[in-house]
């Protein structure tokens, strides 16, 4: 039977022991949720032998009140538990002196998808460096990554680090939370008392859900626009569409699952891509299609689009490799329409200096192997199965799960 690392807290007097008489803290937002759909806040609030004295929301907030990318959330006050909840996507981004000193053990109830730019990485992290500095215990209830064991991608480069890109590792990364601290702390050898209470019955590589316990489990968007499993498979490949003037699909229903402009002729660029490389476009469906985004990018345009669609019998787990099949299309567009507005200027994630598509990438080789007339498919490759490889050596000594 699967359970998650919250259920096990919440079903096992004996696990709660070593919290007796602490003051806790819960970073947590709308996917921290029991098996049964309860918000981890109110669950934990209702245990007579834990004592919740605040709360802490990254981006979005903690009960999800904001719907769009990059608006902050302000301090407030949980008007059900009369609780102060902390924003740590506001005023600031890193724990404040008073905020640690509301707490002795801090809880972190956070639904991850599986790549290194979901801002819940860095907050984790930002968290976990503040909590060791100030010798507080850091507990992680973990969850599932419904992106599973595939690793994908290049490491974060030194000195690219930023709200997107907290530390080296993968685009998509293969590890849950809980593994994810656990790395995080060897690597910043952090001196931090630290413990992973583990999901049970988690099997990441079982299909269909191949990471995400389909049936046992109900979706939650851990954000706004993540919502579907389809989306989490996506999102290592589709978030690089944020650093460009092509849609993905925010302001329609389907955001980060599909990619899309006006003004480019998708069919045609689907053929030059299983030209150049159509190993790159396997395990997946994808479907030529239209949409007009209601807000963001193109609002109010009709745009040709291409629709991933893991939800099939086309549906690989293996081979789908969502970052290549977007690095193509980029490459692919650059070829096909040389001068083409491609990337975007504009302040994203608290960056003003550097470009989008740089910081979601973690240095500049995407962009400079997009533009280059010369380089091939090979290159890139060759480029990303050294970083895989290196990756998948690390990680796998974090494992919880196998």
């Amino acid at each position: 039977m699967f359970k998650l690392g919250l259920d096990r807290l919440l079903d096992n007097p004996t696990l709660r022991q070593p919290l007796h008489g602490r003051r806790l803290a819960l970073l947590g937002h709308p996917a921290s949720v029991t098996r049964t759909g309860r918000h981890a806040l109110d669950a934990l609030m209702e245990c007579s032998d834990l004592h919740i004295t605040a709360a802490f929301g990254p981006q979005h907030g903690m009960r999800g009140d904001k719907q769009d990318n990059m608006i902050e959330t302000p301090d407030e006050l949980d008007t059900r538990h009369q609780l102060p909840v902390y924003s740590l996507y506001g005023a600031v981004r890193e724990p404040t002196p008073e905020m640690l000193a509301s707490f002795d053990v801090l809880l972190v109830d956070l639904q991850d998808i599986g790549t290194r730019i979901y801002t819940y990485v860095t907050t984790l992290v930002y968290m976990l460096r503040a909590c060791a500095a100030q010798g507080k215990t850091v507990w992680i209830l973990d969850r599932p990554n419904p992106a599973g064991r595939p690793i994908e991608g290049n490491l974060l480069e030194p000195g690219w680090e930023s709200f997107v890109g907290a530390g080296p590792i993968l685009m998509r990364h293969g590890l849950t939370f809980g593994e994810l601290a656990i790395w995080f702390t060897q690597h910043f050898k952090l001196d931090l008392a630290l413990q992973v209470i583990a999901m049970e019955g988690y099997q990441p590589q079982t299909a269909p859900g191949y990471g995400w316990p389909i049936f046992e489990l109900p979706w939650i968007n851990p954000s706004p626009n993540a919502s579907s499993l389809n989306m989490a498979r996506c999102f290592p490949g589709t978030v690089l569409l944020e650093g460009t003037t092509l849609s993905e699909g925010r302001g329609t229903t389907t955001a980060l699952e599909l990619v899309g402009a006006p003004d480019l002729a998708m069919e045609r660029l689907l053929a030059r891509m299983q030209r150049e490389c159509a190993a790159w476009l396997g395990g997946v469906l994808i479907r030529p299609c239209w949409f007009e985004p209601t807000f963001h990018k193109h609002a109010g345009q009709r745009c040709a689009g291409l629709q991933l669609h893991t939800d099939s019998s086309a549906y690989c787990h293996t081979e789908f490799k969502p970052y290549r099949l977007i690095a193509l299309l980029l490459k692919c567009i650059r070829l096909e329409y040389p001068d083409y507005p491609l990337w975007r200027q504009f302040h994203y994630e608290y960056e003003r200096e550097r470009l989008a598509i740089d910081l979601l990438s973690g240095g500049t080789f995407l962009r400079e192997w997009v533009d280059d007339p010369d380089a091939k498919p090979l290159d890139l490759k060759q480029r990303l199965g050294a970083d895989e490889a290196q990756w998948a050596e690390s990680a796998r000594g974090v494992w919880l799960y196998s």
